[in-house]
């Protein structure tokens, strides 16, 4: 069997939960190189630039219309309506002025799209996200006043050993909510993450090897 099947089976069965969907981080990757894993049958997949994401998947997209592609990385709002019409959901929800123009793509193309509010829960300044004292008012904002189907929240804990620190907060953050869908862990952190009701892994070394 191929090799990215195998890993891709090994991860599912260390997961050994139907309730949590593996997001298999194809960046960087040819179609060619995961393609044994469409043909599997697995729907889920990331990317982080729309470009990229567009010249790989758009004509797929059109073929297999199971696919749910999700965009995981930072997301520009001039990149905001092509993101819209390609991508099912966007992970990376994190100022106002992204809301705002998402909320104008889908009005224009009739399309509705899942959203995670991406959370800073480190306050890093290299990383994007909202802070956490400002979660609830944007997260009001967002679902309230423009309607976004906000469906969970997102983040990328920081390097600093408070990872299940941070996997808590998260966890506890979006319950607080009422939030269903939680979308943390990566290939290094998925079992902790799984604990603390993560619903989408975003996984990629794990199922598909080292990027060059």
């Amino acid at each position: 069997m191929n090799t990215i099947i195998d890993r891709f089976n090994n991860v599912k069965s260390i997961i050994n939960n139907n309730n949590v969907q593996i997001v298999a981080v194809s960046k960087t990757f040819s179609f060619e190189y995961i393609s044994p894993l469409v043909d599997f049958g697995h729907i889920h997949f990331g990317e982080n630039k729309v470009q990229e994401a567009h010249s790989k998947w758009s004509e797929i997209k059109k073929k297999n219309k199971k696919i749910q592609l999700h965009m995981i990385g930072k997301l520009q709002s001039n990149k905001a309506k092509v993101a819209t019409i390609l991508f099912d959901y966007i992970h990376s929800l994190d100022n106002q002025k992204l809301a705002d123009t998402l909320s104008k793509c889908e009005n224009v193309i009739n399309k509705k799209n899942k959203y995670f509010i991406q959370v800073n829960v480190g306050k890093e300044k290299q990383k994007s996200g909202i802070e956490p004292e400002i979660l609830d008012d944007f997260f009001y904002y967002c679902s309230k006043q423009l309607k976004l189907n906000v469906i969970g929240l997102m983040a990328i804990p920081p390097a600093d050993g408070n990872t299940e620190k941070h996997f808590k907060y998260l966890s506890e953050a979006n319950q607080s909510l009422g939030l269903k869908e939680l979308s943390i862990g990566m290939s290094s952190d998925f079992e902790n993450a799984i604990k603390f009701k993560s619903t989408f892994v975003r996984i990629g070394t794990s199922i598909f090897g080292s990027r060059t």
